[in-house]
């Protein structure tokens, strides 16, 4: 399946690193993907849920210690 959107990731991710997630803006709906796996899972939710998600993360405290020490 080849995929007509227009998708996009975080600036923040850098222009070689491919670890995040991707999202693609339907006109109806927000697409989320694994940037490392664009043939893989989409997630879709509605815009109202997106704002509040994104709202939710720019509240959340910053972590105070390394937290990529714990990946597996």
């Amino acid at each position: 399946m080849v995929s007509t959107w227009g998708w996009r990731k975080s600036s923040a991710s850098g222009a070689h690193d491919d670890d995040c997630v991707e999202i693609a803006w339907t006109g109806r709906t927000v697409l989320i993907r694994d940037s490392t796996r664009p043939r893989g899972a989409v997630v879709a939710v509605g815009p109202d849920t997106w704002v509040a998600f994104l709202s939710s993360v720019a509240r959340a405290p910053i972590p105070t210690r390394d937290v990529t020490a714990a990946r597996p």
